[in-house]
């Protein structure tokens, strides 16, 4: 079981931190391979002014006066303090993505990054206001599913662990277990008690949602690349195409990145023959990934991004962006440009270091920059989110869009000229109804002047609207669920 949070510790930056890209020893298996490095090289951490000797003899102070002085004697734990010293190490270094993992986190890390686990199969989330933890969602065919969970359900015990106040980790951690071991739920449902038990097994995270939207558009989102991400994509990708789509939008929304190899050779299904990332790393050596372009996409393409699509969603976006595959759909993203390695420290622990910084095929950095939009539309909090979906399918269709969120104007294009142009003010979803708040005009194509529209026709239960002139000619059309 897993936090809907997609397994970040504590919002984006956490995620962030575990969901960078990791790339291998070019030198060893060439430029990809998301695994562990052993490392056994020797060095110093010493400096002009510090011996070895200096360091121990601090240390050796420290504990002595933690041992006289310190109030919660009892509490200390000897091997966190351990710990703490090689963590503090690679954070003194000031760069957030450069990480020391202990047995536990360099478990969980790998966890995190594989899309494998030993679970139920279900994701869960805690209510802010309530504290309740309930199930939000309940894989197919999961020992969840087959024990009887649903999602609504609210978790209140865990075996014998009352949830209480816990944190969500440590919730999941209860219920992550040895493959083939049980596990008792204890959930409320309707009211009413149930006593569920699962049997834990292999679980492969779900990275990639898809669906065919109207008009033979096609969607699919992913959360993360992870190991298993590549499969589901290339899947979603096959069986859209089977059911004759004309178009496809890729949501990378929040997505904080993942594994090198497996963005890449997703992008091998979309790309033309050409660079599709390169790196340099401290001694200026500069590598490169291809791609032979046999599985060029070439129908409409539109992908979404916001502040919080970084790393490997970065080389997707910019990717598509400089062959002019798709058109980038939302905000800056984060910029994250720089690439990690784990390197195995011979214990059970790891360290993640930044090796090089990456460059998208036009040798753009987008390193403390971000991939800007070629569509700009920016967050509204009274908007849903599958605006933004309808905003990139409109792209798609129609050959172009703007949309301003200061003056609050929509700019819906067909070949280069405005067919519908929504005037201050607008609101277009009201209590999860469509409806017009403006003065709406639209272009003459004969005279190049504009003319009042005199009737909107919107269909809820098609999810359609069309605006007309006074000769009764349609002049925008939009078909999707987004719009109601």
């Amino acid at each position: 079981m897993e936090e809907n949070t997609g397994r970040k510790k504590s919002g984006f930056a956490a995620g962030l931190l575990t969901g960078i890209v990791i790339m291998a020893v070019i030198s060893i298996l060439g430029f990809g391979g998301w695994y562990i490095v052993n490392r056994n090289s020797s060095g110093s951490y010493t400096s002009e002014n510090v011996t070895e000797g200096d360091v121990s003899k601090k240390l050796d102070q420290l504990n002595q006066l933690i041992d006289k002085y310190y109030l919660y004697q009892d509490e200390v734990d000897q091997d966190a303090l351990v710990e703490g010293i090689y963590s503090g190490y690679a954070a003194a270094l000031g760069d957030p993505y450069t990480v020391y993992y202990n047995k536990d986190e360099t478990k969980a890390l790998m966890e995190s990054t594989s899309g494998t686990f030993s679970g139920v199969g279900a994701t869960l989330t805690r209510d802010a206001d309530t504290k309740a933890v309930t199930i939000v969602n309940v894989y197919q065919d999961s020992p969840a599913e087959k024990a009887g969970l649903k999602a609504g359900d609210i978790l209140e015990k865990v075996d014998d662990h009352e949830v209480g106040d816990e944190e969500l980790d440590t919730i999941v951690s209860w219920i992550k277990g040895e493959k083939g071991t049980e596990v008792t739920l204890y959930v409320l449902r309707d009211g009413k008690e149930e006593t569920l038990t699962a049997t834990r097994d292999t679980i492969e995270a779900q990275t990639v949602e898809y669906e065919m939207k109207d008009g033979g558009i096609g969607y699919i989102r992913v959360s993360e690349f992870d190991l298993v991400t590549y499969d589901q994509f290339k899947a979603a990708l096959d069986d859209l195409e089977d059911q004759g789509m004309a178009g496809l939008v890729i949501d990378l929304r929040n997505n904080p990145g993942g594994n090198l190899d497996v963005v890449c050779n997703m992008l091998k299904l979309l790309l033309p023959e050409g660079t599709i990332v390169s790196t340099k790393d401290k001694n200026g050596k500069t590598d490169e990934i291809t791609c032979d372009g046999t599985n060029e996409f070439k129908k409409p393409l539109a992908v979404l991004v916001n502040q919080y699509s970084a790393s490997a969603s970065e080389i997707f976006s910019g990717a598509v962006q400089d062959y002019g595959t798709a058109k980038i759909v939302g905000v800056t993203t984060y910029g994250k440009g720089v690439v990690q390695q784990l390197m195995d420290l011979g214990d059970g622990t790891c360290l993640k270091v930044t090796i090089a910084e990456y460059y998208t095929p036009n040798g753009r950095s987008i390193n403390g920059k971000g991939v800007e939009p070629d569509v700009k539309v920016e967050y509204q909090y009274d908007e849903p989110d599958d605006f933004y979906i309808a905003i990139a399918l409109h792209d798609i269709r129609r050959g172009g869009i703007s949309y301003d969120t200061g003056m609050k104007t929509f700019k819906m294009k067909d070949h280069g000229h405005h067919v519908a142009v929504f005037d201050i003010p607008l609101n277009i979803f009201n209590n999860g109804e469509f409806r017009l708040i403006a003065s709406l005009r639209i272009p003459n194509p004969n005279d190049d002047q504009q003319t009042d529209a005199v009737g909107v026709a919107v269909d809820e239960n098609a999810c359609t609207f069309v605006i007309q002139d006074e000769r009764n000619r349609n002049y925008a059309l939009l078909s999707d669920r987004a719009l109601t």
